[in-house]
């Protein structure tokens, strides 16, 4: 069985893992070419907090700004392409082309036929995601400045650590039972792409519930030191202790250029603070980091059992009928 499955899927197989090696060496080229390039052209102490250092982090910014797309689309795209190229054929694909009654006419039982399908590619998702883990870490120290943290940026968080096999495997459960439902694959290849979006926004919202937010008051400055953190909102509090979204205007005017120059703002600013005022932050410490990336690899792997059992009940009651 498991030559089988691996003789009907081979083609989605060879085709991950030449993306995977097409990926590996483009990020291998950018980190290259990049460590050369800072070398030669980063100004004496950056990274640090020199205006220097930011006019440079702002045009490195701007060099590598194609390989910070493909990476901003990643999160997203890949998970769907493994639901819809992955898990949706797995069945949808038998049904279509009635080879599942073959399948189930062998020696081998039908439990049997779909757990072998399940655990191989289950596996080799789960491998996949975590080499493309395994990379985009070895690789996001390079461009450090320009993509912001692995905690802080929720598109790089599920990037690294167990979030990219988590979500494709999700997105590979999910594919599998929209396949047993429409027992067609385009249907199932589209709603695979819906559910992993719908699912990838849901997260995205509820991910600051994870845990009770730190709370920070902050007297002279609306920055919090810790650029890693992961923060959840802000609000202004008043002398009297009580929080505001904004202060009152007749505190301190605002000018209506306020927005588009930043010595406007901080003059603002500074005027809150004298009068008394304070900001508070809530956020995530970045040493939470890997109780978020276990909390949403638990949801998403107890979803992807829940679809598969689903898929294996509908498919085993078409057997038995």
């Amino acid at each position: 069985m498991i030559w089988l499955t691996w003789r009907q899927h081979r083609p989605q197989i060879l085709l991950t893992a030449a993306f995977l090696a097409a990926l590996g060496l483009l990020l291998l080229g950018s980190a290259v070419e990049a460590r050369l390039y800072l070398a030669d052209h980063a100004p004496p102490g950056c990274p640090g907090a020199a205006t220097a250092c930011g006019d440079f982090a702002a045009g490195l910014a701007e060099r590598y700004d194609a390989v910070y797309s493909i990476f901003g689309w990643m999160p997203l795209v890949l998970p769907a392409l493994v639901g819809a190229f992955w898990g949706a054929p797995l069945l949808g694909r038998e049904y279509e082309r009635g080879t599942h009654r073959l399948a189930w006419t062998q020696s081998v039982p039908p439990w049997r036929w779909l757990a072998v399908k399940l655990a191989v590619l289950g596996g080799a998702v789960v491998a996949g995601g975590l080499v493309l883990s395994l990379m985009v870490s070895l690789w996001r120290p390079v461009f450090r400045d320009g993509i912001d943290s692995a905690f802080g940026n929720i598109g790089v968080f599920n990037m690294v650590g167990v979030a990219p096999a988590a979500w494709w495997l999700y997105a590979f459960a999910l594919g599998t039972l929209a396949g047993a439902v429409f027992r067609r694959t385009l249907p199932a290849m589209a709603l695979v792409v819906a559910g992993v979006a719908a699912t990838m926004f849901t997260l995205f919202a509820l991910s600051d519930r994870y845990a009770e937010p730190v709370r920070a008051e902050l007297a002279g400055s609306v920055v919090l030191d810790d650029p890693d953190a992961r923060l959840v909102r802000t609000a202004w509090v008043k002398p009297s202790g009580g929080e505001v979204a904004g202060p009152a205007s007749m505190v301190c005017p605002r000018r209506v250029d306020t927005g588009r120059s930043g010595r406007n703002t901080d003059a603002w600013h500074a005027c809150l603070f004298g009068e008394g005022y304070r900001f508070a932050v809530y956020y995530h410490p970045p040493a939470r980091f890997w109780r978020f990336q276990w909390t949403e690899a638990a949801i998403l792997v107890t979803a992807s059992v829940a679809f598969g059992g689903l898929a294996a009940r509908r498919v085993l009651r078409r057997a038995g009928g």
